[in-house]
C-alpha cells in the first residue's frame, strides 16, 4: 500500500486550498474564478499529479470554473501553479529530454498523426477562413477573421514580397498563407507538410493558384527560395534539431533573401512543456527561448528584426474557444463531452498563460549570414483587401490613414 493511500481526503482538500490561495482563488467561492468542485476526488488528483492531474479532473467533470482563463492567468501571475511533485516530475522529463531526441523524423510524424490529422472539421469549426493555426495581429480589430489577415499581410510585408518571388512555407498547414500570399501579393508558393490530412485539404484550398504541396520533410529540402517562412512549426522541432532546420533555411536561402520565424517563445528557457498539453495537444512540442535561437542560427543566418505580440494571442484563443463552443453542436454526434472540454481546457489555460506574459509570440527575420542586405525593420503595416490581387490593390495603414491606391 502506498504512503498516499494514509493520507486524509481533508489533507488533500487544504493543500489544494493552500495553493489555490496563493492566485486568491477559492473553492466554491462566488467570483467567476473561483473552483467549483463537483468530485472531491480531484483534490487528491491534483496534489498526486500536478498539472497532468488537474487538467484530466476537469475533462472527466470533476471541477468547473465560470472563468477558466482568469484562474490560470492569476496563478501564472502569482508563479505557482503546482506542487514539488508535478516539479520533480518535470525536471525528470527535463533530463529525459537532454539524452533523448523527442523530434526525430518519426515522433514528428506522431504529432501530425495525433493532432494535425485529428480531422479537418474540428479545426474548420473555430478556426478563420484562411485557417490560421496561430496567433491574430488584433492592431484595430476585435474580429479573428480581420486579425488573422492582419496577421498574413504583417508576414508578407517583413518578408517584402513581390510577384517575382518563390516562397518557401515550411509546415505549410491548410495552406491559408499559400493562398493569401498567391493572390494578394502574386507570388508562387511552395509549400511542405508531413500532415497528410492538411495537404490533402490545402490542395482543394490553392486549387488554380501557383502553389505547389508536397508532402516533404524539411530535412529533405532541396531548391532554392527568395524568401522562406516557418509560421507555428519550430515548436514541434525541437532544441537537438533547431541548427538542422536554420542549415535548412540557408542551404534553400537565396544569398539575398529573407527568412521569417514566427514562433510561440519561452523565458525563461525550458526543456519541457506542460504535462497536460504534452499527453493531449502536442505530444513532444518544446518551446524555444530565444538564446537557443540565436545560437541556433550563428554563424548561418543574421537577425534582422524581432518582434513580439504575444499579448494577441490571449485575443487569438478566447476567439478560438468562442467559436468551438459555438459550433459544438455540429460537433458533438461525433465526439463527447470529455473531448469538448479537452478543447476548452487548452483555449483557455493557454489564454491565461499568454495574458500573465509567461509566453511570448515572437517574428524574427533573418537574412542570409554573407548578405549585404540592408533591412528595415517594419512596423508601419497596410492591409490588403479582396482576393485575386496584388500589390496594386487598396491599402490602409493601421495609423487609420485615408486608403490610398498604389
Amino acid at each position: 500500500m502506498s504512503k498516499s493511500q494514509f493520507i486524509s481526503s481533508d489533507t488533500y482538500r487544504n493543500l489544494t486550498e493552500q495553493i489555490f490561495s496563493v492566485g486568491e482563488i477559492a473553492l466554491n467561492g462566488s467570483n467567476p474564478w473561483d473552483i467549483t468542485v463537483h468530485d472531491e476526488r480531484m483534490f487528491r488528483r491534483f496534489i498526486l499529479e500536478g498539472r497532468l492531474g488537474i487538467g484530466e479532473a476537469y475533462m472527466d467533470g470533476w471541477w468547473d470554473c465560470a472563468a477558466l482563463d482568469e484562474l490560470i492567468f492569476r496563478m501564472g501571475h502569482a508563479e505557482r501553479v503546482t506542487l514539488r511533485k508535478d516539479f520533480l516530475k518535470r525536471i525528470g522529463f527535463q533530463l529525459y529530454t537532454k539524452c533523448v531526441n523527442l523530434q526525430t523524423r518519426a515522433r514528428a510524424r506522431q504529432v501530425a498523426r495525433e493532432h494535425y490529422n485529428l480531422g479537418n472539421d474540428v479545426f474548420m469549426k473555430f478556426l478563420d477562413p484562411y485557417n490560421q493555426y496561430t496567433c491574430g495581429f488584433f492592431e484595430g480589430t476585435t474580429d479573428l477573421n480581420v486579425a488573422q489577415e492582419h496577421k498574413l499581410d504583417v508576414i508578407c510585408q517583413k518578408l517584402e514580397l513581390s510577384e517575382k518571388d518563390h516562397v518557401l512555407d515550411i509546415g505549410c498547414g491548410w495552406g491559408g498563407f499559400a493562398k493569401f500570399a498567391a493572390e494578394r501579393y502574386g507570388c508562387k508558393v511552395t509549400g511542405i507538410s508531413i500532415s497528410e490530412s492538411q495537404l490533402e485539404y490545402a490542395h482543394s484550398f490553392c486549387k488554380d493558384l501557383p502553389v505547389d504541396l508536397q508532402f516533404l520533410d524539411y530535412r529533405d529540402l532541396r531548391g532554392t527560395f527568395d524568401k522562406i517562412l516557418v509560421c507555428g512549426m519550430i515548436e514541434h522541432v525541437g532544441p537537438k534539431n533547431y541548427r538542422a532546420l536554420f542549415e535548412a533555411v540557408k542551404r534553400c536561402l537565396k544569398t539575398d533573401g529573407l527568412f521569417l520565424l514566427h514562433t510561440i517563445g519561452s523565458n525563461p528557457e525550458q526543456q519541457s512543456l506542460d504535462p497536460w498539453i504534452h499527453k493531449y495537444i502536442f505530444p513532444n512540442a518544446l518551446l524555444p527561448s530565444m538564446r537557443q535561437l540565436t545560437k541556433a542560427s550563428d554563424g548561418i543566418l543574421r537577425l534582422e528584426d524581432q518582434h513580439n505580440f504575444g499579448h494577441y494571442y490571449d485575443d487569438t484563443l478566447m476567439a478560438w474557444n468562442k467559436n468551438f463552443e459555438c459550433n459544438w453542436q455540429s460537433l458533438s454526434s461525433t465526439y463527447d463531452e470529455r473531448f469538448r472540454r479537452m478543447f476548452r481546457y487548452y483555449f483557455l489555460t493557454c489564454a491565461g498563460y499568454f495574458r500573465c506574459r509567461r509566453l511570448q509570440l515572437w517574428q524574427l527575420v533573418f537574412s542570409p549570414y554573407r548578405s549585404l542586405r540592408k533591412y528595415k525593420g517594419k512596423r508601419d503595416f497596410y492591409w490588403s483587401r479582396g482576393s485575386g490581387t496584388s500589390l496594386g490593390t487598396v491599402r490602409t495603414t493601421i495609423r487609420g490613414q485615408v486608403p490610398q491606391s498604389v
